[in-house]
């Protein structure tokens, strides 16, 4: 009798709440899993030297019988549920993307730029988003810690700290893993010589409050704004992260390319074009001017 088929007509998740075999027996009843509670609770009193039934989201398969069902609840694991910070987001959009998400508890209202690793983590029905954030938030000391503590000589960071606020230029100034190391050479040897950054990136963080995107294309006000995260006018990094960059940018700053070029633009295709010579460069920003319409900015210069 306990091992034939149930009502349950598809296989679905269903959330098993806290409580007494009467209300567990109730819920499997109106969730559809079981069809008879009465004969439920006699069977967990049965077999209740099998374990204890848990409380959590399980996968239950399309007619699964009542001896399957105790098995599931003694033995099963809970559905495994991710959530994927990707790459490059800035505060704002992460805070979006974890209050968005669904199975999840409580509310998360602030969090420093940077501060997360972007990675894909697991969790189960019920999580708390701010327990989530603070498992982010270790996984980025961490890796950032062991980044740091590997990172090439004599770079003209001071800190780790500085190195995030770098690594967060490179992702947002390039999509193309294998160009991150050459972009940061080209501001480091920026930053060795005491020239301005003017990175683009961060000029469109300080334009959009932190949003990271705009809907349109920088203006002229925008680049002469008077702000440390302007670095057209402003020597040295910004005084704090413009997204949370990921492990290959982390790298890539630490780990910077041999090269003593100090200016790049973007060459069309996705990628851009390096030059150690401010003519060399101007020649290069000329050629990608006259593949796009006027009014129009990706230069890093």
């Amino acid at each position: 009798m306990l091992q034939r088929p149930g009502p349950l007509a598809d296989a679905r998740a269903i959330v098993v709440p806290r409580g007494g075999t009467v209300q567990l027996a109730d819920s499997l009843a109106s969730d559809g899993v079981i069809a008879r509670p009465l004969l439920f609770r006699a069977a967990v009193w049965l077999t209740e030297r099998d374990g204890i039934l848990h409380a959590a989201e399980f996968a239950f398969p399309a007619h699964v019988s009542i001896r399957q069902v105790l098995a599931i609840l003694r033995t099963g694991r809970p559905v495994e549920h991710h959530l994927t910070i990707a790459e490059g987001l800035t505060a704002q959009q992460i805070l979006g993307v974890v209050r968005r998400t669904d199975a999840m508890t409580g509310e998360v209202r602030t969090m420093d730029e940077g501060s997360v690793l972007p990675q894909t983590y697991q969790y189960e029905y019920g999580a708390d988003r701010a327990a989530l954030v603070g498992r982010a938030k270790i996984a980025m000391d961490k890796a950032l810690a062991a980044a740091w503590a590997a990172r090439a000589p004599g770079l003209p960071l001071a800190s780790p700290r500085d190195a995030l606020i770098l690594a967060s230029i490179i992702e947002r100034e390039t999509a193309k893993p294998e160009e991150r190391p050459h972009v940061a050479a080209v501001y480091l040897n920026r930053l060795r010589r005491g020239m301005r950054l003017q990175a683009d990136p961060t000029v469109v963080y300080l334009a959009s409050n932190g949003a990271g995107v705009l809907d349109h294309h920088l203006t002229k006000s925008e680049l002469m704004r008077d702000d440390p995260f302007n670095t057209y006018r402003s020597v040295g990094l910004p005084p704090a992260p413009i997204c949370s960059p990921g492990l290959d940018s982390i790298q890539a700053a630490l780990h910077p390319a041999d090269s003593d070029d100090l200016y790049f633009v973007t060459d069309g295709s996705g990628g851009h074009t390096f030059s150690h010579g401010y003519e060399a460069h101007e020649a290069a920003v000329a050629r990608r001017r006259a593949m796009v319409p006027s009014g129009s900015r990706s230069t890093s210069d």
